[in-house]
């Protein structure tokens, strides 16, 4: 009997559609999948036919992240699995530059690659159990497909927060941080596809679905003591910060203090590097500069041990390398961000 397909097209009245197809992956990106996107995108965009694109997900997630183990079998195997993710980017930018309505409907989670295609659409419609997180520091790798311009532009420091500690945000976080452009009930994306269906306004289309205000989750409320920690210093020194939290704040400290202490320490420095980088760089920098950072990540220990604990033998035990944030040799961190040996980063 054949499998499903990993990802569906369909075109319904103006409405390119793309389905996620891997609900028991929760819809990781697989390598085909990206490849088929970006065909089925290039060839909507010179459709007259076509007026937007509207993209969800199967079964519980929207898109919990590209296919990492996928890219650890293959880097164990043979050479770096560095096209993976120049394809990957590659997709995320042509998203990001579409130049019809791009329509990502998420529910549930929206992770590493699953942000790279939806928060650089147009619109980026979040249902109520919607939950977005860069994750990547804690498999040894670092908030890449465009992430860092999304992260470098949230309101404070709360992008920075959000990197380094893998924080989760609901859906009216995302709406606060401008990562979700509109709210609606999961329970209206069918009759949101009907009417996305029926024209190229999208705006229009989407009005009669949508939810009114939603207010902020957790990072309104925690924007003060974000700024004062996040804002300046080392990776080192953000720690110290909220070691040192007191009064009614200090429990949320605690909690993210441990939470960035069991990450990568290449990856956090390197994050931290990153996203203060990107607030001066437009979107295309940004996707360069994570190609840059992911063809050394690739070559490295810290990748492949982050997903052997998480995702391989999955004992939650990752043995970094360097452990220490004392001991992350900055000359290693600053060549993460030079020209790879094979060449920069070109879009088509």
């Amino acid at each position: 009997m054949a499998s499903e397909p990993e990802i569906l097209f369909d075109r319904k009245g103006r409405a390119g559609l793309v389905t996620l197809n891997r609900p028991k992956a929760l819809n990781a990106l697989s390598y085909d999948m990206v490849m088929l996107m970006a065909e089925h995108l290039a060839i909507w965009r010179d459709d007259p036919a076509i007026g937007v694109v509207v993209v969800r997900g199967a079964g519980r997630a929207f898109c919990a992240g590209g296919d990492v183990r996928a890219a650890y079998e293959a880097g164990r195997a043979g050479p770096s699995p560095a096209a993976f993710f120049r394809d990957e980017y590659r997709l995320n930018a042509a998203i990001k530059h579409f130049p019809k309505p791009y329509v990502a409907l998420v529910d549930g989670f929206v992770m590493g690659g699953g942000v790279g295609i939806s928060a650089h659409g147009s619109h980026r419609v979040f249902a109520e159990n919607a939950v977005f997180s860069m994750p990547e520091t804690g498999i040894g790798f670092f908030p890449d497909v465009g992430s860092s311009y999304l992260l470098a532009r949230m309101p404070g420091e709360s992008g920075l927060y959000a990197a380094l500690a893998a924080a989760r945000l609901g859906r009216g976080d995302c709406l606060h941080a401008g990562i979700a452009t509109h709210a609606a009930p999961a329970a209206n994306f069918d009759a949101i596809v009907d009417a996305l269906a029926e024209g190229d306004d999208a705006d229009r289309a989407l009005a009669p679905f949508l939810h009114g205000p939603v207010a902020p989750e957790t990072l309104r409320e925690l924007n003060d003591p974000i700024a004062a920690i996040f804002g300046t210093g080392t990776v080192e020194t953000i720690l110290s910060r909220l070691d040192e939290a007191e009064g009614p704040h200090a429990p949320w400290a605690e909690r993210t203090a441990a939470d960035i202490r069991a990450k990568s320490p290449t990856s956090l420095v390197i994050a931290l590097k990153q996203i203060r980088a990107a607030r001066t760089l437009d979107f295309d920098d940004c996707i360069r500069l994570d190609y840059r950072i992911a063809s050394q990540i690739l070559d490295g220990h810290d990748f492949y041990e982050g997903v052997r604990a998480a995702l391989v033998d999955k004992d939650k035990a990752p043995r970094w390398r360097p452990d220490t944030l004392s001991a992350v040799d900055p000359r290693v961190i600053e060549a993460h961000f030079g020209v790879p040996s094979d060449g920069d980063f070109t879009l088509p």
